[in-house]
């Protein structure tokens, strides 16, 4: 399936539109890597455990949106934009969402 942040693929025609599609994670962070992020913090360099979870989360969500993509019979999907964010009382909540327009393209 082609997955796509642009409105239109080069050498492909939009054939059917078959309707918006979404994905969406949320993760919570465990003690372990908010304790390894504060260290970071104070003394600087990235974030090795919180970029995992980021990229698990990311991986997660496109999956979950080229799946329901298909459930619709569709073989590509345009439009593609993602979402960031934290949730919870104190932000240790990593919040995805990727949304894009399901199509038939030939």
């Amino acid at each position: 399936m082609i997955i796509s942040t642009t409105h239109a693929l080069e050498g492909h025609k939009i054939k059917e539109y078959k309707g918006l599609v979404t994905g969406e994670v949320v993760a919570g962070i465990n003690f372990f890597k908010d304790f390894g992020a504060s260290i970071r913090d104070i003394f600087g360099g990235r974030t090795s455990g919180y970029e995992d979870e980021l990229m698990k989360a990311r991986e997660t969500a496109l999956k979950e949106l080229q799946e329901r993509a298909e459930n619709l019979g569709a073989n590509a999907i345009v439009g593609v934009s993602y979402g960031y964010g934290t949730m919870g009382q104190s932000n240790t909540m990593l919040m995805i969402s990727i949304s894009g327009t399901a199509v038939v393209i030939d």
